[in-house]
């Protein structure tokens, strides 16, 4: 047998900040809709995420606390400006985005939700995201994939490492362990990659490259990572065959008819939210941060007192890591 190295990063270049805010998932009635116009005009249930743990909360988090604060410079009166809704259409097709983003009531009612209840959330969201979308990025664009891809994470974990959905989705991007394994995300009892932001980001750089091989349509493949592409297959068959996401729309599970709206929605907030009177909280990078590589077993105790760091800041910065014992000598291969 021989041995075979795995190097394990204990300390990541970014800091990552686990923000637990949530969009509010948009729950309908089983019964099939023929217009989409016709949806309810209040979204029912906040996610879990935004259920469990509410602001005030999040601001009292360590990271918060050390890496974010208020510009005192952005005044905000706190009034949110209603618009026509040629302006809302407008500003979407400003976007400098590939994916098609129409404006209909259900992707209002979710800006709506981003613009007012949920504004604070907007505010750390926006902060969060300088520490992740540099990430997201350099995955998607190393598959080639549209940008604007980089808030379905909004979307999907609130920018939060390590979310954890009812059916046991995890991390940023929301893998099931299956999927997760299947593009090459290693999950033990001492690690799980899911909730490593990089790595789980080329993962589903990957997974949204394959979902738009299958219906080489944006709309489709963001619909299909949230509910599966067997999904989609089957409400296109109910269509008539059309494979266009709101000639469906009748026909998917409830969550998706919110989904893609939310994405469009997010789209939206994260770049107009100055004209919403919303005001990013600023983020400011750690200094001394950096990666270290470890080739044997080690505990984080001795990292953070060799850095001359806490445990918990230590713990922050690598979500991936299910306990303190960073498994740097846990691989071997065998050879024949």
């Amino acid at each position: 047998m021989k041995k075979f190295t795995t190097y394990c990063s204990a300390l990541l270049l970014f800091l990552f900040f686990p923000c637990n805010l949530a969009l509010a998932q948009y729950e309908e009635d089983d019964e099939e809709q023929d217009d989409i116009l016709s949806l309810p005009e209040v979204i029912e249930e906040l996610p879990e995420g935004l259920q469990n743990r509410e602001i005030d909360s999040l601001l009292a988090d360590w990271q918060t606390r050390n890496y974010l604060f208020f510009d005192e410079n952005c005044e905000s009166t706190g009034d949110n400006p209603v618009f026509d809704a040629q302006t809302y259409a407008y500003r979407l097709s400003r976007l400098p985005n590939v994916i098609d983003m129409p404006y209909n009531s259900a992707v209002q009612r979710y800006i709506d939700l981003y613009s007012g209840r949920l504004r604070n959330s907007v505010a750390v969201l926006l902060g969060a995201s300088n520490f992740y979308n540099p990430i997201f990025e350099e995955a998607l664009e190393s598959y080639q994939m549209p940008l604007e891809l980089k808030y379905l994470p909004i979307i999907e974990s609130a920018l939060n490492p390590t979310a954890v959905s009812r059916a046991g989705a995890v991390g940023l991007w929301q893998f099931m362990i299956g999927t997760g394994k299947q593009y090459g995300l290693e999950v033990t009892s001492l690690i799980d990659e899911r909730r490593d932001p990089i790595k789980a980001s080329y993962a589903a750089a990957r997974y949204l490259h394959d979902l738009y091989g299958i219906f080489g349509d944006w709309t489709l493949a963001i619909a299909s990572y949230n509910c599966g592409p067997n999904n989609i297959l089957k409400a296109i068959k109910r269509a008539g065959g059309v494979k266009d996401y709101w000639t469906i729309y009748p026909y998917l599970p409830a969550e998706t008819r919110g989904y893609v709206p939310a994405f469009i929605a997010a789209n939206y907030i994260m770049n107009y939210y100055c004209d919403h009177n919303i005001c990013p909280i600023n983020t400011r990078l750690p200094q001394g941060t950096d990666t270290i590589q470890v080739s044997r077993n080690v505990r984080m105790e001795r990292i953070a007192e060799l850095c001359g760091i806490s445990q918990e800041e230590l713990r922050k910065l690598n979500p991936q890591y299910r306990t303190t014992l960073i498994p740097g000598d846990s691989h071997a291969c065998k050879e024949g």
